[in-house]
């Protein structure tokens, strides 16, 4: 098991300091018993409690699934501080017998470097895989062992388990101890940031969402991408789709157009990846 490790410092402005889970959750409590207050010395109608609870939950939801917006834990989303031109590419959901090894030839022809989050089971299935992203100087990092539908209802101890698990069989295949880790579905919460303490993972999350497992055309996930595309940007891509791999070709001549170099998101963030 990993020992914790701090987390890179960082100074976030007053709204990202407002929008923390313990801060509207305090301030829920006080708007709560104000109205309590209110009703016991007057009369407060139904519906304002009503909505009431459906911001609170709202808010709520929206920072769960918004890793970019660290509600919950600290996420690593962008070092746009760098001095160099440097994007990181990341992938998601692999390693795939099929797609996989497409994204790597594509990544070689063009000297880019990327980050795999690879799930447990499938590192499991393919470890030639595994051990060839390695040897062709990419980073690996845990994406939980199961990636369920329901990993944003684990408890901490059952993430704590998904993660450790995973970290075994990358380390039997590879030899190494992995320090980065991609919530499934970039979903946190408390139990998610509890469970960090104790593996002592980076959360890494991503500053451009391509969305290319949904029903985008092509064309629009390039555009989303490489619309105002920046250095110090991490990309999320999944090597698991015919349409990805043609998103990456055209994604990896843009960067080369603009003079922009996909390196590792260790080397991006300037922490380490492994133990």
């Amino acid at each position: 098991m990993l020992q914790p490790i701090p987390r890179p410092k960082s100074q976030p402005c007053f709204i990202e300091k407002m929008l923390r889970f313990y801060t509207i959750n305090a301030l829920a409590l006080v708007v709560f018993f104000g109205l309590l207050l209110g009703g016991f010395f007057g009369y407060v109608p139904a519906w304002l409690y009503v909505l009431f609870v459906f911001i609170w939950f709202l808010i709520t939801a929206i920072g769960s699934f918004q890793i970019k917006l660290n509600y919950h834990l600290q996420s690593l989303n962008h070092n746009y501080k760098t001095s160099e031109k440097h994007i990181s590419i990341t992938f998601d959901d692999g390693p795939n017998l099929e797609f996989t090894p497409k994204v790597l030839s594509l990544l070689k022809k063009h000297n880019a470097k990327a980050t795999f989050f690879l799930i447990g089971k499938n590192a499991e299935k393919h470890p030639e895989i595994v051990r060839q992203i390695i040897e062709e100087g990419h980073t690996i990092g845990n994406h939980s062992y199961s990636h369920s539908k329901n990993f944003g209802f684990f408890s901490s101890e059952k993430v704590i388990a998904e993660l450790n698990k995973t970290n075994s069989v990358l380390k039997e295949i590879t030899g190494k101890e992995l320090k980065l880790f991609r919530p499934p579905f970039g979903v946190t919460n408390p139990n998610i940031k509890k469970a960090l303490k104790v593996t002592g993972h980076f959360s890494i999350g991503w500053s451009k969402r391509s969305f290319d497992t949904t029903n985008i055309s092509e064309e629009k996930i390039i555009k989303r991408i490489t619309s105002n595309l920046k250095k110090g940007d991490i990309i999320l891509l999944h090597d698991s789709s015919a349409k990805t791999v043609a998103v990456l070709e055209q994604l990896l001549l843009t960067l080369q157009s603009h003079k922009l170099q996909s390196v590792p998101v260790d080397r991006l963030l300037e922490i380490e990846a492994y133990a």
